[in-house]
């Protein structure tokens, strides 16, 4: 896995949608206000790597307990029993054609791939015209 695939897994992701809300932008405001008020307290000579980890960590909870996290989509898995029958269809229709070369087997093999063919655009989130 790539340094930006991880980074990608490993940030939280707030619901900004809620900052159309008047009420939720005022506390969000608040939140980031008093944070920045806490934060000028900070010593000068203090490590700029720390005083920025600081930083982040007050805005990141911040926007956690005003925003909440953005909750992701579910993907159903796209290979579920539907393919698999199908799939089992194909291999049968295949070795039968493969015993028996004849036009009737070959016409059922093409008639099982003319069926799967639209499905897998289905599954795929491709239309087929």
């Amino acid at each position: 896995m790539g340094k930006q695939a991880a980074q990608r897994f490993d940030r939280q992701r707030f619901n900004l949608r809620k900052l159309n809300e008047p009420e939720v932008r005022e506390h969000y405001l608040i939140e980031i206000t008093n944070t920045f008020a806490a934060l000028e307290n900070v010593n000068d000579y203090e490590d700029v790597n720390r005083t920025w980890e600081n930083i982040k960590e007050n805005i990141q909870t911040s926007a956690k307990e005003s925003l909440g996290l953005h909750e992701l989509k579910q993907n159903k898995p796209w290979f579920d029993e539907d393919c698999l029958g199908f799939l089992d269809q194909s291999k049968w229709a295949k070795m039968q054609w493969i015993q028996d070369p004849s036009q009737r087997n070959v016409d059922i093999l093409n008639n099982i791939r003319r069926e799967v063919q639209p499905f897998q655009g289905q599954k795929e989130g491709i239309s087929r015209s």
